[in-house]
């Protein structure tokens, strides 16, 4: 995930489109330039899924028991420990599993039902968009899924789609536990011993017998789907874009965070949907006839979108506006 295909094509020009500077939270302004905005890309990360309840695991706090969560995310990691890196991944697969979409999920699922020039990039590998009922041709998972299982052995091309065991296998069982009363579940204490998992405990590949199973995501250090690359590439150069909301995301992480810049040249107006978005720090990004609104997406995504997905029923369910 450290490096980005160059971009060669004619198309990535800069745009000349001159927009009209309104303030940067203000939503009836938006609006305006939603109802006239055709093609929309959306880039989405951890924050997304915040409000459902998943933990984010970067910034402050982004430790899981003593280890740094990022640090996990890597093949040096699993081939140095593969008990622990799947015990990671187990409690966050078990924690995606309980979790519902939240409204802000289901307000761009119901963006792309109204909106078929409307493409989302997620970053997230917690399946919720799916569940929201995204549709799958205009849903991109830049990092793959916690669901997907494959061979970490690199010369077999074996994945499993849509593993949904909990746990995954009996060692992992300690992950999988919903501890009574909330009570602190043990695993997430790092003075609380764990039992060491040996790659013997750990299910083998079905097709080379030689390599373990691993999660289906894509870690620090290896490269994104090239065909989904390549799709993606497509559809931004195929016209230009109007609109890019980034929610939930630090935009830190390439070459995902590159694809701003890319749909800025591309003529869109960038829309941050961040907590921290309003942040002294962050405003510097906004550029004239951007906005940002420093609100959860599961609160500011449905009002900010009502000009097109309506307002949703009792079920959260978006009928015609």
């Amino acid at each position: 995930m450290d490096s980005t295909p160059a971009d060669t094509s004619a198309s990535a020009e800069t745009s000349t489109t001159n927009h009209p500077m309104a303030p940067h939270n203000d939503i009836e302004a938006f609006h305006q330039v939603l109802k006239s905005s055709r093609r929309i890309l959306a880039l989405c990360g951890a924050g997304l899924s915040a409000s459902s309840g998943l933990p984010t695991f970067r910034g402050a706090g982004g430790f899981w028991r003593n280890y740094d969560a990022t640090q996990l995310a890597t093949v040096r990691a699993f081939k140095m420990d593969a008990g622990i890196v799947w015990l990671f991944y187990s409690y966050r697969r078990h924690l995606a599993l309980k979790a519902e979409p939240n409204m802000g999920h289901r307000a761009l699922a119901a963006l792309a039902r109204r909106n078929m020039d409307f493409l989302c990039l997620t970053q997230n590998v917690d399946n919720l968009s799916q569940r929201a009922e995204h549709p799958s041709s205009q849903l991109k998972s830049l990092h793959g899924s916690l669901y997907d299982i494959k061979c970490s052995n690199e010369s077999c091309d074996w994945i499993q789609k849509g593993n949904f065991d909990d746990p995954f296998c009996a060692a992992l069982a300690p992950a999988s536990v919903d501890m009574p009363n909330g009570e602190p579940l043990p695993l997430l204490d790092p003075y609380h011993r764990v039992k060491h998992i040996g790659e013997d405990e750990i299910p083998k590949c079905p097709q080379c017998k030689k390599g373990i199973q691993r999660p289906g995501v894509v870690w620090f250090g290896e490269d994104l789907d090239a065909n989904m690359m390549m799709d993606i590439s497509a559809w931004m150069r195929a016209e230009p874009i109007d609109l890019m909301f980034v929610i939930g995301t630090s935009a830190q992480v390439y070459p995902a965070a590159s694809y701003i810049d890319k749909a800025r040249k591309r003529g869109a107006r960038i829309v941050t949907i961040n907590p921290e978005a309003e942040d002294e720090a962050e405003m510097y990004k906004i550029k004239p006839g951007d906005f940002a609104f420093g609100r959860d997406a599961a609160e500011c995504l449905p009002i900010l979108l009502e000009p097109v997905i309506g307002k949703p029923d009792e079920d959260g369910e978006f009928g015609m506006p």
